[in-house]
């Protein structure tokens, strides 16, 4: 019975122990849960204001990006205004000239009215005079023939006999005269339309060399440009075709090229990888690319910009790229472009004073040289090749001839043309244009006129057209006509042999045979 009593004992305690447990851990886990659930809480509460955070901090960035496009826009829109306005007061002053101009043309015109009136008068007196004139005259004819005993035909043929002679010596004596005047007036008049014009043109001369320096910050960035077995300096040589030096110099690298936009191009390169710092293979071909298409919009503005300065429109837009390679290219040291603008405005005064088309003696002006911009590129001078370049894309057929004959390739039929010829020469001569010195350019001409001396039967000599053409007179009695085409060749090869110049020089032989006689 006691041990019933203490199972029953134990069971109920047992019972209790496991009730009491049972209830503890499920308050425990109560616990845990509320302890979660409010943790839980609190980081969807953080999450939440961390997101409200950075949306407006985001908002805030977007705001700054608006104002910042806002204000380039404002600035790039004040640009254009500006611009406009200086192309409207241009405008505004071509119109004013324009309008001085009709006016002077009606002044001119009622003048010619007024004098044209004052003609019809005289004219009708001069009528009036030349009735009387007749009638005195049939008078006097019958009373010449009274007292002469002549009829009038014969009295008339003695008069015309004698007037006749009196008219052919007084005639050549005029026209000696006339002449002479007309020469003298004509080269004073051209003399004072070319001073006048040089003072009017005022350019800037460039020179350029073949070679460009590079600062660099120091001299261990020589080693980096050189790079591991060289191989960095081989990766920027093949891909701008240029010569790197690198020798003594402190702190300085020297690009060399004979094409001035590969120069250029590997400068900038060069230059941006110094800046950046990283310089390797890849870097060096991502940095010549992106100094390439740099240059090619410095051509593009070069060009436009040498459109609008000679204000003229309707260039064909390959023409502008081609103008804009001029900037980097020279001739004896003077840059191409700024001559070409030279020549432009040179031949736009010059037919301003002549009363020629200006315009044209402008445009032609500016085209004249587009040629050197690809003679490295495609056979033959850069005459002939400006010349297909203008034909290629639509310009005047006037314009086409000017550039043939600027360098009297062709003879020139315009009065443009022979501007164009003379701004051409005006620009190229004036002092400090071209680097070359009078010395070495005058020891080149002489040198061309003592080959040509050398070869028997040559008479004379010439170097012409600033040592681009060479004139020879030979004796006719020691050559003949099959012989001159020879000797050109043969004076042509032995140039090339001897001498270094720029493009090419043509080699004119001359033969003529005279036959004089005198009458005494």
């Amino acid at each position: 019975m006691d041990l019933i009593v203490a199972i029953v004992v134990a069971v109920a305690a047992l019972v209790i122990g496991l009730l009491v447990g049972y209830t503890y851990r499920k308050n425990q886990t109560e616990r845990k849960i509320d302890r979660t659930e409010e943790y839980a809480k609190r980081l969807y509460d953080d999450a939440v204001r961390k997101a409200e955070d950075y949306k407006k901090e985001k908002v805030l960035e977007a705001k700054e990006e608006i104002l910042k496009a806002k204000a380039e826009s404002d600035r790039e829109r004040a640009e254009n205004e500006k611009e406009m306005r200086e192309r409207r007061n241009e405008i505004q002053k071509n119109e004013r000239r324009l309008i001085q101009r009709e006016e002077t043309l009606d002044k001119k015109a009622n003048n010619l009215e007024t004098r044209e009136e004052n003609l019809n008068e005289k004219i009708a007196s001069l009528a009036k005079q030349e009735e009387e004139l007749k009638e005195l005259k049939a008078k006097q004819l019958t009373e010449l023939e009274k007292i002469a005993s002549l009829t009038k035909d014969e009295a008339k043929q003695l008069v015309i006999d004698r007037v006749q002679k009196e008219a052919f010596h007084d005639a050549a004596a005029s026209v000696r005269e006339i002449e002479t005047q007309a020469k003298e007036e004509g080269e004073k008049k051209a003399r004072n339309i070319i001073a006048l014009a040089i003072q009017k043109c005022a350019a800037d001369h460039v020179a350029e060399s073949t070679v460009s320096v590079i600062s660099l910050p120091n001299d261990d960035m020589k080693g980096r440009i050189i790079g591991r077995e060289g191989r960095n300096i081989r990766a920027l040589e093949t891909a701008t075709g240029v010569d790197l030096i690198i020798d003594d110099t402190p702190e300085a690298v020297i690009v060399s090229a004979f094409d001035p936009v590969r120069r250029e191009v590997a400068r900038l390169a060069v230059e941006k990888l110094i800046m950046d710092g990283r310089i390797h293979p890849a870097r060096i071909e991502e940095m010549v690319e992106k100094a390439r298409k740099e240059v090619d919009n410095q051509i593009r503005e070069a060009g436009e910009n040498a459109v609008f300065e000679t204000n003229q429109h309707g260039i064909h837009h390959e023409l502008i790229k081609l103008l804009g390679r001029l900037r980097f290219r020279t001739s004896y040291g003077q840059n191409v472009l700024k001559h070409s603008i030279e020549v432009s405005h040179l031949a736009g005064l010059m037919a301003a004073e002549l009363g020629a088309d200006v315009q044209l003696a402008k445009r032609a002006g500016l085209l004249h040289d587009i040629g050197k911009a690809v003679d490295h590129e495609s056979e033959g001078t850069h005459v002939t090749l400006g010349a297909e370049l203008a034909r290629k894309y639509h310009e005047n057929n006037d314009v086409v001839h000017c550039i043939m004959a600027h360098h009297n390739d062709v003879e020139p039929q315009t009065v443009e043309a022979v501007l164009v010829q003379a701004a051409d020469a005006i620009s190229a001569a004036r002092p400090g244009a071209r680097r070359e010195s009078l010395e070495n350019y005058i020891k080149r001409l002489e040198k061309l006129e003592e080959i040509a001396n050398s070869f028997d039967g040559v008479d004379k000599s010439y170097a012409i057209q600033s040592g681009r053409e060479v004139r020879i007179m030979v004796k006719p009695e020691d050559v003949t006509d099959e012989g001159i085409k020879v000797m050109a060749r043969e004076i042509a090869k032995r140039i090339e042999e001897q001498m270094e110049y720029p493009g090419q020089i043509r080699v004119n032989v001359i033969r003529e045979t005279r036959s004089t006689e005198y009458a005494k």
